[in-house]
């Protein structure tokens, strides 16, 4: 799976040594929310964490049935991480449209119930993965150990610094109230220009220190 640095501060010397990939840098699932309280229809989504201007095109996301390791539901993806670093995929309604807020990306996308697992990936690699649910007699795709699974009208999201240690079972907790599209204060991604600016301050003032 792909790692990111996360900036959690204002601080220029934290940014000493940031890069920016040229093509795709990094990209999570921040937010999953595929119970709703009465009908799904229109309402789950999915919510991605990227870096701004990211193409999203090859890659797609791909459901897998916990009971017999079958993938069940395949969306490809299309656009760009806009300027926030968020985009949400929301499932569409019988008769068009979503009533999920902020999305990015309308696409049938009505995900089952645990035990399940969702990948993020394109034709030669998984970029990301969340397993929910109980696993006990059940196949996992995901990282390490399951997120719970929800209750109906939960979602399963990263904490406020979009923690991602490689085990779902710790970066993911329930949340009584889905957000999809809003993304943490301290997750909020500084542009490029701006990071190499940061860095070379931090680089100006580590310099003064030792002269």
């Amino acid at each position: 799976m792909k790692q990111w640095m996360r900036v959690c501060g204002c601080t220029a010397t934290l940014l000493v040594g940031f890069s920016v990939s040229p093509v795709r840098a990094n990209i999570l699932i921040s937010e999953l929310f595929y119970d709703a309280v009465g009908s799904d229809s229109g309402r789950v989504f999915v919510e991605l964490y990227g870096s701004p201007g990211m193409s999203l095109d090859d890659l797609y996301l791909e459901a897998i049935n916990g009971s017999n390791g079958s993938s069940y539901l395949n969306v490809e993806l299309s656009g760009v991480i806009p300027a926030d670093g968020v985009f949400v995929i929301a499932d569409n309604m019988s008769g068009g449209g979503t009533q999920v807020a902020n999305a990015d990306l309308i696409a049938s996308i009505d995900l089952q119930n645990g035990p399940d697992s969702l990948l993020l990936r394109d034709s030669s690699q998984i970029w990301d993965a969340i397993g929910y649910g109980d696993f006990s007699s059940a196949q996992f795709f995901g990282e390490n150990l399951p997120a719970p699974d929800t209750m109906a009208g939960q979602s399963l999201v990263r904490d406020i610094y979009l923690t991602d240690s490689q085990d779902n079972s710790l970066d993911f907790s329930l949340s009584s109230i889905p957000t999809p599209g809003e993304v943490p204060l301290l997750a909020t991604p500084i542009p490029p220009a701006l990071g190499l600016f940061l860095a070379g301050l931090g680089l100006l003032a580590g310099n003064r220190r030792y002269n």
